[in-house]
């Protein structure tokens, strides 16, 4: 029998279940704490969510605030501002991690286009390295992630926070407002 060891992913197993009531993607980014949820970065419509099952460390999605099914159903200004934060995302994604590639896509169509959550659009961004497709997904039907999604998160959301396009959020709870803090995600305009 073959073991892959990740600790780390402890965490995940023992964590409090998380009664999310109603979509993910609209009660999230209505939480107090953007670390806990995992929102790395905010616009006026948009916010940029790890994935908690990522493909490769550093899987983001950009999501609008609104619970929406499909992509001409946005307004122009959110789908605007949608584009602008993949690039952003992409931007941070490359100053955070070094990849060799992205990918970015939506999953629409509901299960049939792999999607989970089909009624509320979102764009994946994934980075990618040469040679990360290995040969665990190929002989095994198994993905090994190299890195804790909190990890992942310092990091990508210091890079986040030197964007141009940053801006100084309010103070939360003793936290001074600086972009590059930790204490929620970094506020980007457009």
């Amino acid at each position: 029998m073959d073991r892959i060891y990740a600790p780390w992913r402890i965490e995940w197993v023992e964590r409090d279940r998380d009664p999310i009531d109603g979509c993910p993607f609209c009660v999230l980014p209505e939480r107090d704490d953007d670390v806990d949820a995992r929102i790395v970065a905010r616009g006026d419509h948009n916010f940029v969510l790890l994935n908690n099952a990522p493909y490769n460390p550093g899987h983001a999605m950009v999501i609008p605030y609104g619970h929406v099914a499909e992509w001409g159903a946005l307004a122009d200004d959110v789908m605007l501002e949608h584009g602008r934060l993949k690039a952003a995302t992409i931007a941070a994604l490359e100053a955070a991690s070094g990849p060799d590639g992205v990918n970015t896509g939506m999953n629409l169509g509901g299960s049939a286009a792999g999607g989970s959550i089909d009624d509320h659009i979102h764009t994946h961004v994934v980075p990618r390295w040469d040679g990360d497709t290995n040969f665990m997904p190929v002989v095994s039907d198994a993905k090994v992630i190299v890195e804790a999604v909190d990890r992942t998160y310092e990091h990508l959301h210091a890079a986040f926070g030197e964007l141009e396009s940053a801006v100084a959020v309010p103070a939360i709870d003793g936290d001074d407002g600086d972009a590059g803090d930790t204490a929620g995600a970094v506020r980007l305009s457009f």
